[in-house]
């Protein structure tokens, strides 16, 4: 009889490739925002409504604030033990 093992691996790197996929898009993301807003900043063609838009932009997505209790939250500080 052989022992049942479940073998994770395909599982394990198609959720490695999502997760990379979504680091890449977040990535992307942010740094068009930022260039929007250093374009916005440069040029003085560019109203000032929109260049309030874009620091709000920049502001909102980018720069908010996130609890340390969440960041541990999400790292399963809490769930598991940490070797140090």
């Amino acid at each position: 009889m052989t022992p049942y093992i479940q073998n994770e691996t395909d599982y394990l790197a198609e959720k490695f490739m999502i997760l990379e996929y979504h680091i890449a898009h977040a990535s992307k993301i942010a740094l068009l925002k930022i260039q929007s807003y250093k374009f916005a900043i440069k040029n003085p063609e560019v109203g000032t409504r929109y260049q309030m838009a874009a620091e709000d932009m920049v502001r909102q997505s980018l720069m908010s604030f996130v609890p340390n209790s969440h960041i541990l939250t999400e790292e399963g500080f809490y769930f598991r033990p940490i070797a140090n």
